[in-house]
């Protein structure tokens, strides 16, 4: 019969080993060589390593011999023998246990010393497989990167918007009298409520940009950012950043993470403006924008995807273009789905009056003073006048008279509109070539303003043309800069 102190022990070991059998984490011990002593069934279930492949063997090598870097892991530098040298309890959070079949998962442990009689005899080890915790870890980092990008879009976006809300838009609304311009705005209204692209053609300064404004706010996108870009105002070498962002350090002066327009724009619509003059490399990777809804940044590689409309602008033929190999026709296709051309003001005469009147209004609001509607002699003179340079010339000249009024009524004389004065544009005597007519009017401008081609009242913005794009009209016209003669 068994002694009662001898059952009391037997009782103890059946309980410490029914609990290190139940617990959930794994539980293995070493011995003060190293060895694997024992471990318990949970340590099997996750790591595939029976007790009979343990014991009697180093555990570390087996399952315990990389680091999360995927180096080498030396014993000497393993925390769970560190407690055999120092009696101290490690604890990690962070390292990897390798199982039977090849595979890893994240783990944290404890490994305490084991002391009898004042002497280290081994360590037990307790871990745990923290793959779940990890994912979720994961995720969130991912969800809070998700958070920064949509605060840094939404930065940006304010900026932007408050950018937009500075300019001084001179005409407001798209006034349409003229049969030609009745059926513009009915194919915009055809058009708007869909995600085709849209290319909008037509010299400069007939309202390109109040017709992309239109298509947008007449959009389901309307709720988000209509986003601008001027393709031709911007040098080429830093094109691919304004449209697609770039990382911090991408080159030199890129001192912090940047979104472009695309991610400005995502959920709501580019508009493309002066679209020709974009460079071949970025005609490349717009079309693959427009093909896949991807793109990265610039220095970076993370795919970006987004959800953007383009409306594309240009007074250039895009098609002539392409099929001279000026600009890609893949991409003249992508952007053409819905063509729409906008007639020059000489075409739509009868819209002046009208025109001309709102544009007053916005004067007053603009210069803070009360002006009356038009004289009928004024009115007369600029539907007179051949408009090379369309309403964007119309707002020009109207805004100097306004400014050079000093009542409440503004008069257009002369000076305000010289030699180009005309009955009919399309009218005029058959030895005036279009060239000789394009260089009248330039000189007679660049004279207006004392030869001043860029910068604010520069003939290069009377005109609604880039300044680098004016100085190769005129040298392919033959007009010399009188202030540098």
């Amino acid at each position: 019969m068994m002694a009662p102190e001898n059952n009391a022990l037997t009782d103890l070991l059946e309980l410490n080993s029914l609990i290190l059998n139940s617990v959930g984490e794994g539980v293995y011990g070493i011995n003060k060589e190293g060895f694997t002593t024992f471990s318990n069934p949970a340590a099997e279930r996750m790591t595939g390593w029976s007790v009979a492949d343990l014991q009697g063997r180093q555990a570390h090598s087996i399952w315990h011999h990389t680091k999360c870097c995927g180096a080498h892991y030396p014993q000497e530098e393993c925390p769970i023998y560190m407690a055999l040298k120092d009696g101290v309890v490690h604890h990690e959070q962070d390292e990897l246990f390798w199982r039977k079949d090849g595979s890893s998962f994240p783990v944290e442990y404890t490994s305490t010393p084991m002391i009898r009689d004042g002497h280290i005899v081994g360590a037990v080890v307790v871990f745990r497989d923290i793959t779940t915790r990890k994912q979720n870890e994961k995720k969130l980092t991912s969800a809070l990167e998700e958070v920064k990008r949509l605060q840094k879009q939404l930065q940006a976006e304010n900026r932007y918007l408050k950018a937009e809300l500075r300019e001084q838009h001179q005409a407001k609304s798209i006034v349409a009298g003229h049969a030609k311009m009745k059926t513009l705005l009915q194919l915009v209204r055809q058009v708007a409520p869909t995600d085709a692209s849209v290319l909008i053609q037509g010299e400069t300064g007939t309202g390109k940009e109040l017709i992309a404004n239109e298509i947008h706010h007449l959009s389901p996108r309307s709720k988000n950012a209509l986003v601008k870009i001027n393709c031709g105002a911007i040098p080429h070498n830093l094109v691919e950043s304004e449209l697609f962002g770039h990382e911090k350090g991408a080159f030199t002066g890129a001192t912090s993470t940047r979104i472009g327009r695309f991610e400005l724009a995502n959920g709501g619509t580019l508009f493309l403006d002066e679209v020709a003059e974009l460079p071949a490399d970025t005609q490349t990777k717009l079309l693959r924008v427009l093909q896949e809804g991807e793109f990265e940044r610039v220095g970076g590689h993370k795919t970006i995807k987004v959800d953007v409309r383009i409306v594309a602008a240009s007074h250039k033929n895009l098609q002539q273009l392409s099929e001279a190999g000026d600009f890609r026709l893949d991409l003249f296709y992508r952007l053409s789905v819905f063509p729409v051309q906008v007639p020059p003001l000489r075409e739509r005469i009868s819209d002046i009056p009208m025109l001309a009147n709102s544009i007053v209004q916005q004067l007053g609001v603009k210069l803070g003073r009360h002006f009356k509607a038009l004289s009928q002699a004024s009115l007369s003179s600029l539907m007179a006048y051949s408009w090379l340079g369309n309403v964007r010339e119309l707002q020009n000249v109207l805004e100097r008279a306004a400014i050079l009024s000093l009542g409440d009524e503004i008069h257009i004389t002369p000076e305000l509109l010289p030699v180009t004065k005309v009955s009919n544009p399309i009218d005029r005597s058959a030895d005036q070539s279009l060239a000789a007519f394009e260089t009248a009017h330039i000189t007679n401008i660049l004279q207006r303003t004392g030869w001043k081609i860029s910068g604010s009242g520069g003939a290069a913005e009377i005109l609604d043309m880039h300044p680098n794009t004016l100085r190769a009209r005129m040298d392919k016209l033959g007009i010399k800069n009188r202030l540098k003669a």
